[in-house]
């Protein structure tokens, strides 16, 4: 279990770094940052099947791989951007922002009585509502501000369901073939993944000429390796390992790491401290984690 709780932290610190990439670089769409990143993952991924010489995946695992890829990565995010084009960013974000909670109800094992995830969801949903509650507090939830709102709400409730799916199905997926390694199936979603995101840049992305027209082209490039061989292919490795050890509802509460490592980052970032209201739902976070760990014992 302690395995599987370390490797599920460390994806989040992995994850966490996806959300202060994007202000080294400036001029570039998040489109063009994620398939960026997700094509990188994907030359990661095929650099080191070629490498390592590992056998590559039958037609079954192969239709997996993609379609656990559409879910988790390229479908997911695409969904995501079309949420924030509609709706803005903030009812999207706080949609996003419950995939922990939905993890843990809808992955909790037989012998786990409910009572026992009580204090962890708790805690979570308390401190994702102070990390939102001073931009909703600013303007309303956005009623009326786009014609196509409801539509963004619709593309939120489509990318969360994604993800929770992903996250359920990965974990049972790796439950029933454990002849599979980690690596492999991470392997295995990263070519599909940077097909994928070759299709989510040509839906979504920016034209060549804007991309060609960028100063900051090395550093983009650069971030885009970093990001696809840490926050996405060891990323994946390590999440992999954690759905394989723990069951789906503890795997849920440790996404919230994700938060804790990005809010870290965004503070270091900047060169300031956490507002008090920041720095008590880091603590609730915390004390989630903590809490879903003892209930799992």
């Amino acid at each position: 279990m302690l395995t599987g709780v370390l490797a599920g932290l460390a994806a989040g610190a992995l994850w966490g770094l996806v959300f202060v990439a994007p202000r080294m670089v400036s001029g570039y769409g998040s489109v063009d940052l994620a398939a960026g990143r997700f094509v990188a993952y994907g030359v990661v991924a095929l650099a080191v099947c070629a490498w390592v010489r590992r056998p590559l995946p039958s037609a079954r695992q192969a239709l997996a791989a993609a379609g656990f890829s559409l879910l988790g990565f390229t479908g997911y995010y695409l969904l995501l951007v079309l949420a924030i084009r509609d709706a803005g960013t903030e009812v999207p974000t706080l949609i996003i922002g419950t995939i922990p909670i939905w993890v843990m109800l809808l992955g909790k094992p037989g012998h786990l009585r409910w009572g026992a995830l009580v204090p962890g969801i708790l805690l979570t949903a308390v401190g994702l509502f102070l990390m939102i509650s001073p931009s909703a507090s600013g303007g309303g939830l956005g009623w009326g501000q786009s014609p196509h709102y409801l539509r963004g709400i619709l593309f939120a409730c489509a990318s969360l369901a994604c993800w929770t799916a992903f996250a359920l199905l990965n974990s049972a997926w790796l439950k029933r073939h454990p002849e599979v390694r980690a690596t492999d199936w991470a392997n295995w979603l990263g070519l599909a993944t940077g097909l994928g995101a070759i299709a989510l840049w040509l839906a979504a992305g920016s034209d060549v000429q804007t991309l060609r027209s960028q100063p900051d082209a090395p550093l983009f490039l650069a971030l885009a390796f970093a990001t696809g061989a840490g926050s996405a292919w060891l990323a994946t490795i390590l999440w992999n390992i954690a759905s394989r050890r723990l069951s789906a509802s503890l795997c849920g509460q440790l996404i919230v790491s994700e938060t804790l490592f990005a809010l870290a980052y965004s503070f270091a970032w900047d060169g300031r401290w956490p507002t008090p209201a920041q720095a008590a739902a880091v603590a609730l976070f915390t004390l989630g984690i903590l809490a879903s760990i003892h209930a799992h014992r």
